[in-house]
């Protein structure tokens, strides 16, 4: 692992490692780290080429933690996500053979291209951390985050995710084209050889342990939240319940999810106690993708994150 400044905190080096090597992916790579440090998983969305998959390899090189990738398409079955058990004739004994799933960061991408009945072998998983087979129940390692990516714009053969899938993901963030001076940036950096290809040639390394994270993430869930911003917290999911341009509002699970960000962008920001920008920072990314807006709202052109940015605007924050 590389040397790292005493000072800097394990979610400082992530941060610093991901912004070197993904231009213009701020906004994902800080989804990402939230997700991580709150022990939850992260949903990116976006068009191909835009650093999806990019973004979910660096992170899991500068862990230096175990990594598996799965291409879901549509012939991929549960087994070939969780594992099975086979049959050794010359010993006459079944034996487990693992999936990829047994790993601490699983990139799933294009996971809507894949059946529900495979989407949903993940289900378990991302809950429980564990998994079911053939009636046995198998640990997961820790730590253990799920990455899933998905093209928004393509919709011929894929398989929308269902609300109880979404759920499980405790971010979405989305991807776009960088800025122009930054597409210039990447362009001339790939000039002077830069290879996305190669992390190891590029000289990305681990830079932060495997305990270390696991610290991390004990600090960000004792990351004290003051009762009237956790009246706040309630506030804002109740109000997602009750605007006129939503079906289904956040859950009970959605406002322990908004918790759980809101410490881990207040530890992201070097601090041990959270504040109402923690929420507003967190909030779109943790509510768009629970709440379901309806058709007629959506036909007259209003998004799951323009009713999260109404109700952040029209709900008071507490001032201590």
């Amino acid at each position: 692992m590389q040397d790292a400044t005493p000072q800097t905190t394990p979610a400082e080096r992530l941060r610093e490692g991901l912004s070197r090597v993904v231009v213009g992916g701020e906004r994902a790579s800080f989804a990402l780290l939230a997700a991580l440090l709150a022990g939850g998983h992260a949903l990116i969305e976006g068009v191909p080429g835009t650093a999806k998959t990019l973004t979910v390899r660096v992170l899991a090189r500068l862990l230096g933690i175990d990594y598996a990738r799965i291409q879901f398409t549509p012939d991929l079955m549960p087994s070939d996500v969780v594992g099975t058990t086979v049959f050794d004739q010359r010993s006459a004994t079944f034996s487990l053979r693992r999936g990829p799933v047994f790993t601490n960061v699983l990139l799933a991408d294009e996971i809507n291209r894949t059946p529900p009945k495979t989407q949903a072998a993940l289900l378990e998983a991302m809950e429980e951390r564990r998994v079911t087979i053939d009636g046995t129940t198998h640990e997961l390692p820790a730590p253990f985050i799920v990455c899933a990516t998905q093209n928004p714009v393509e919709f011929e053969g894929t398989y929308p995710l269902p609300e109880a899938q979404l759920d499980r993901f405790l971010v979405r963030v989305r991807t776009g084209y960088p800025a122009p001076a930054e597409e210039r940036a990447l362009i001339a950096r790939a000039a002077n050889g830069f290879d996305a290809h190669d992390l190891a040639g590029a000289g990305v390394v681990a830079v932060v342990s495997r305990d270390e994270l696991l610290a991390a993430q004990r600090a960000a869930r004792s990351t004290h939240v003051a009762e009237s911003l956790q009246g706040y917290l309630y506030d804002i999911v109740a109000a997602t319940r009750a605007a006129a341009d939503v079906a289904l509002g956040a859950s009970p699970r959605a406002a322990l999810a908004l918790l759980a960000a809101t410490q881990a962008a207040a530890l992201i920001d070097g601090r041990t106690f959270a504040t109402p920008d923690d929420v507003k920072d967190v909030a779109a990314i943790v509510l768009a993708h629970r709440i379901i807006v309806r058709p007629e709202a959506e036909l007259d052109g209003t998004s799951a994150d323009d009713v999260i940015a109404r109700v952040l605007a029209a709900v008071p924050a507490p001032e201590k």
